[in-house]
This record gives structure tokens, sequence and C-alpha cells, in this order.
């Protein structure tokens, strides 16, 4: 069986030369494809695709450049909403992974319109592949109801005002639910999609990606506290204290290691491959 660090190592480059070629096959304005791969390539774990691709072989699928393509319409969504955040009117960031956002080396007009193209060229790459009309279906109705106003973006407006509010645990769940979780849900939901597993077990999939996204969210928070940036109101170590955090964080990715336990316990599953993306959590947080 192949271990989940295998897998990464190998498919991430695979991810990245599929999405830069799909986007250099492009027919369109040379400014606006140049602005769409300059942020696509600008870095990232890859890990909505990573997550779409473990599942879906941890089931017994076959992965392809078409399998691979589908499940890259995930990070085309969210690096659309990467571009959207760092706007001036939205987090109004100067830099994006150390390099100038899209906005700063674009211009704030090519940097909405690369994240538009991004948002609905993602449902492009599902539609045109090769795999079966029933599972396209799926995928697009479930990546617009979790990329949209009931899902990442619903979460965001929801961030935003938190920033005159201060959450309760909750209300704080909720919202990263909603802003992390949703496209983490997805990408997990995406696998089981494609390996044409049950609805019941599509459905246990999106909620261990969800936990996933809340446990990923915490992780973030007690990063940033141990990297001195600054505890704003909305976060869990704000609420709950950084071991409160911690400890949160520790629940959250147990919770999460049991719901795959149990989608093994009902079909033939490649369990260690797939809980190899708890992986991400095991590093020291002091």
């Amino acid at each position: 069986m192949q271990k989940y660090q295998d897998f990464y190592q190998e498919y991430v480059p695979q991810i990245e030369q599929v999405m830069d070629q799909a986007l250099l096959e492009l027919n369109g304005p040379a400014t606006l494809i140049e602005a769409m791969r300059y942020s696509v390539n600008a870095g990232g774990k890859r890990l909505r695709p990573i997550m779409t691709l473990v599942v879906y072989q941890g089931f017994g699928g076959i992965i392809t450049d078409d399998v691979i393509r589908v499940a890259c319409a995930i990070e085309l969504i969210h690096t659309y909403s990467l571009i959207h955040d760092d706007l001036p009117a939205m987090d109004n960031d100067d830099l994006r992974r150390g390099k100038p956002t899209s906005h700063k080396k674009f211009g704030e007009a090519q940097a909405i319109l690369a994240g538009d193209a991004l948002l609905t060229l993602a449902f492009s790459w599902i539609a045109d592949s090769n795999i079966n009309a029933i599972s396209k279906v799926a995928l697009i109705a479930k990546l617009a109801q979790n990329a949209g106003p009931v899902g990442m973006v619903g979460g965001q407006v929801a961030d935003m005002l938190g920033n005159e509010l201060t959450y309760s645990h909750a209300e704080l769940v909720s919202v990263h639910n909603l802003k992390t979780g949703a496209l983490l849900s997805y990408a997990a939901a995406a696998g089981g999609i494609l390996a044409q597993v049950s609805n019941e077990l599509v459905q246990d999939l999106s909620e261990f990606g969800l936990k996933y996204g809340l446990a990923f969210q915490i992780e973030d928070d007690i990063l940033d506290v141990n990297d001195s940036v600054d505890i704003e109101k909305n976060t869990y170590p704000h609420l709950l204290g950084l071991v409160g955090a911690k400890q949160e964080l520790a629940s959250v990715v147990d919770a999460t290691q049991a719901k795959l336990a149990g989608i093994a316990s009902k079909q033939a599953f490649d369990l260690e491959l797939v809980a190899g993306l708890l992986s991400y959590f095991e590093r020291k947080n002091d």
C-alpha cells in the first residue's frame, strides 16, 4: 500500500503541471491568463485536490490526468477566494505567500476578473471531463453549494461581520465550518463521488472534510500565535486561551480520525493512506 507522504510527493507536481497546462491552453486574453496563472502558480499545499485524489484512490480509484483536472477544480475556487480576500475592500493585503498580491501586481480590476475567471473555469473543468454524467452533476451541484452563499462565501461574510462582534464558541465554529470547512468538505466528498460510492458514504466524507477544516482553522490560529501574530478577537486562542485551543485541536482531530474509521467500517477503504491527511496536525505547537 502507498504511504500518504509518498502519495503527496508524487501527485503535487502532477496537480501543478495539469493545472498550468490547462491554463496555458485557454484561448483567452493574454493578460487575464497571465493573472490567473500568477495566482494559481504562487504555491500552496494543494491540500484540497490532494484530499480528493487520496480519497478516490482510497476507494480503489485509478487516477488519470482527467481525474486530476476534476480534482483541481476546487483549487481554482480556493485561489479565486484568496485573490478576492486580498483586495482592498476585504483584507487589503499587499503580499500572499511572500509575493505581491494579484491586485498589487495587475491592478484591482484585473485581479477581480482573474478571480471571476477561475471561479467559472472550475465548473468547466468538471463539465468538460470524461467522467460519467451522474458524477458530473453531483460534483457541480455540491461545489456550487459549498462555495456559494450557504458555504464559503457565506462564511466570508460572517467573518467580515465578526470584525465588529465577538463570537461565542458555537458561532466561531459555524463561521469556520463555512469559510474554511465547506471547501474541504467538498474536497473529501468529491473523492467519494468520483469513486461512485453510496450517498451515505458521500455524506460521511462531507462530515469528515468539515471536521478536518475545523481542525485546520484551529491549527492555523495556533500557528499565528506561535509566529507572534496579534491574536484577533475571533480566534480560538483568544476565545479559549492557547492551552484551550490546543486541547480543542486534539479533540477535533480525534473526532476526524474517528469519522474516517467509521467510513472504513462500512466499505473497503485504504484507511492508512487517507488517514495520512491528519499528519498535517502532528507538528509541534510549542
